[in-house]
């Protein structure tokens, strides 16, 4: 997922961005920027993806602790996630035109005070799991902040162009996560949540590829669009969300949610399937990033339709 630019203080017109993160600038850093090493506007879906795997894993209103705590370590694992991303990609990122702006490339922060900010986020949640929730949800927390920070971030989104199908499980463990805080278990709906999260993910982040294919191929990150093209990715993303349609319809069919979450499933998927066979058969600059933007949309309004459909079946 991306984070919308640095809103600093722009460029001059053709003047190189300062050495990404360079020592002795963090005096000029502001609340601000640390907030957007924790790219929140990913943070939130993610938090609320947890919140609804928290909610789902009981009939009734879930333990308090497993509520706040749970999600609050949660949260606290993505920012850390992403603060690390951005310390690891500071140098690409300076040469990006999407990320150029951001607080290490621009030199508003140095690359030491992030990484120090993001390892302390990242004790800070495994020390709010292991000791107010479950050891298990902190286990599984810890792997996906791995899988993303470490794992994606450092080899699969330099090594393939099927990084983020790979890498997409660690952005698909959030619901596994809220529900185990609940139950300390790994349950076989909540498998059902990562797999709908698994699956939307090539054709939601693939969009956003195609309309930046030009930054990738600048800094030889070998995502779909540079290595196989524009019109291949296009396909794929058409095929990816007729395979998300799919495993959207899982949770109706195995009984987990009813016709309130069906309802609402049909009419986001319609949307979707819409916009992708226009991304395929037509050449509008815009499609990519709406695509894009739709697909966040899409997310939060079926995930919370789940959250609806829940509370509304057991009344």
């Amino acid at each position: 997922m991306a984070t919308e630019p640095h809103q600093g203080a722009a460029l001059a017109p053709g003047a190189a961005p300062p050495v990404a993160g360079s020592a002795g600038t963090a005096g000029r850093a502001s609340w601000r920027d640390y907030l957007e090493l924790t790219k929140p506007r990913v943070v939130a879906l993610i938090v609320l993806t947890a919140i609804v795997g928290t909610l789902l894993a009981t009939p009734g209103p879930p333990p308090w602790r497993a509520l706040v705590f749970g999600n609050l370590g949660i949260a606290l694992a993505a920012a850390s996630a992403a603060a690390i991303n951005h310390v690891l990609d500071r140098r690409i990122d300076a040469r990006m035109a999407r990320t150029r702006r951001r607080p290490l490339p621009t030199g508003h922060l140095d690359y030491r005070h992030a990484m120090v900010f993001a390892l302390g986020l990242g004790t800070l949640s495994m020390g709010v799991l292991f000791l107010l929730v479950n050891a298990l949800t902190a286990v599984l927390t810890f792997a996906s902040l791995i899988g993303y920070a470490v794992v994606y971030t450092v080899w699969l989104k330099r090594a393939t162009p099927q990084n983020i199908v790979i890498g997409g499980a660690a952005g698909a463990a959030p619901p596994v996560l809220g529900w185990a805080a609940v139950t300390g278990t790994v349950d076989p709906h909540a498998l059902l949540l990562f797999l709908i999260i698994f699956a939307w993910t090539p054709p939601h982040f693939w969009a956003l590829a195609i309309a930046r294919r030009n930054d990738y191929a600048k800094v030889d990150i070998p995502m779909l669009p540079v290595t196989h093209g524009a019109e291949f990715t296009r396909l794929h993303v058409l095929l990816y969300t007729m395979i998300l349609v799919l495993v959207t319809l899982l949770p109706y069919l195995t009984g987990m949610s009813g016709l309130i979450y069906l309802a609402a499933a049909i009419g986001l998927n319609a949307r979707f399937l819409w916009h992708s066979v226009a991304l395929k058969v037509t050449r509008r600059d815009e499609l990519p990033m709406r695509v894009f933007r739709f697909s966040i949309s899409y997310l939060m309004w079926l995930f919370l339709a789940l959250l609806v459909d829940h509370y509304l079946l057991i009344q």
